[in-house]
């Protein structure tokens, strides 16, 4: 396997935003995003948004999207730094597949462990577990706390010969290339992700969940890449409007800038949860500039 080495210029955005419906219900942002690498730095950069689950039992979601996007980030972005210049494409495509779900994943649940030691779970926070769900839920809980800081992961890194796709439970990855066209990488498919049902980096063995792509850029790569939270999807009718999202960011981020479209960023995902699905939205994107 050959590719071209990628010397352009990549700029790395996003923003995560509390939900309409959170606002209401005084509930707190249980989405993250984070990112290492980026503007400035070139390449690699590894980009990572996470969904924490909504339903009582996952009531401290919030704080495992956020060691979700750590982990992720943390992995991928080790993963391209520490190989030495002769490890083949095939190599790094085996690790990707074979080894680098498992090891996020344990990666999580060591942060998760140790989040836990440091504050136990409270209870006050069974208690209401409890109240909202049942005795049968506290005790669920109470054997697999894991399942509080419940989340899903969508990530990507970018390095100057691949591209590496990876995504657990719901959430959507577009790809848009020069001259406009948007498209989905080829992961594979997941029944499963139905309504509000998900895999989730929470259950027993989801390393097994965990869907890779990687693609070797041998020609010229996407012009700009997008991950984002279900909660922007789901603020569309129609997918061809969220699919419509990738090719006017571009265009957009060509018009207007970089610094322009990260301001404004957080009033169009506040806007889209108000007039759509009410959940938290996390965008972030990186952009292959000239």
């Amino acid at each position: 396997m050959t590719a071209q080495k990628n010397q352009l210029n990549w700029q790395v955005g996003g923003k995560s935003v509390r939900g309409a419906a959170h606002i209401r219900h005084n509930l707190p942002n249980q989405d993250a995003i984070s990112w290492l690498g980026g503007t400035g730095s070139g390449l690699p950069i590894a980009l990572a948004v996470s969904d924490g689950h909504g339903s009582a039992r996952y009531f401290r979601s919030d704080r495992g999207a956020a060691l979700a996007v750590d982990s992720a980030t943390t992995l991928l972005y080790d993963l391209a730094t520490n190989q030495t210049g002769d490890t083949s494409l095939s190599a790094l495509k085996r690790a990707a597949e074979e080894r680098l779900p498992q090891a996020l994943v344990r990666h999580w649940q060591e942060q998760v462990q140790a989040a836990l030691a440091h504050t136990p779970l409270t209870d006050e926070e069974l208690a209401q577990l409890a109240d909202k769900s049942g005795l049968a839920a506290r005790q669920t809980v109470l054997d697999q706390p894991l399942l509080a800081y419940g989340a899903t992961l969508v990530a990507v890194l970018v390095t100057e010969t691949y591209i590496l796709y990876l995504q657990l439970g719901d959430g959507d990855i577009l790809t848009v290339a020069d001259d406009l066209s948007v498209s989905r990488p080829p992961l594979a498919g997941d029944e499963r992700l139905f309504g509000d049902e998900t895999t989730s980096l929470c259950t027993n063995e989801s390393w097994r969940d965990m869907r890779v792509c990687f693609q070797a850029i041998v020609h010229t790569p996407p012009a700009l890449i997008v991950l984002s939270t279900d909660g922007y999807s789901r603020s569309f009718t129609e997918e061809s409007g969220f699919l419509q999202v990738g090719s006017d960011l571009l265009q957009m981020l060509r018009s207007d800038g970089f610094a322009t479209v990260q301001a404004e960023l957080p009033g169009w995902l506040e806007e889209a949860s108000q007039s759509g699905s009410g959940d938290d939205i996390s965008l972030g994107f990186l952009w292959k500039c000239d």
